[in-house]
């Protein structure tokens, strides 16, 4: 997946996103901003109340968020892989069982908005 992360995998995320009806039910309290960094490239990805309302492709340093998730390229590939093996179909087990995919920033804050970011790590498995 080269072009992860980039702006236009960004707008597809956030079209696919935004028209997701189960993101509608459980987002309304998801309001935060995040970031995804896979080697050298880092975008931050804001949301409020479960929307996706801006992306920042390459975010300078005053561009603030809460938390955020970092891999190498061969760990963001294998998650966005049609059918992933064992351990990278899901972010959460990702977190606990690929040391080389990391969430940095205020924990607390991702775990408070769980479920909504499940469902959003979800969609983005999908955009293509």
């Amino acid at each position: 997946m080269t072009d992860a992360f980039s702006e236009a995998w960004l707008k597809r995320f956030e079209e696919r996103l935004n028209a997701d009806p189960e993101m509608r039910v459980i987002g309304d309290w998801f309001t935060t901003a995040f970031s995804l960094a896979s080697g050298d490239k880092r975008c931050i990805v804001r949301f409020e109340r479960g929307r996706l309302v801006e992306a920042i492709v390459s975010p300078r340093l005053d561009v603030r968020c809460a938390f955020g998730f970092r891999a190498s390229p061969e760990i963001w590939a294998r998650f966005f892989q049609k059918d992933p093996e064992p351990l990278y179909h899901d972010f959460f087990a990702m977190l606990m069982r690929v040391p080389g995919f990391v969430l940095e920033g205020d924990t607390l804050v991702a775990m408070q908005n769980a479920r909504a970011l499940h469902r959003a790590m979800n969609i983005m498995r999908t955009v293509e």
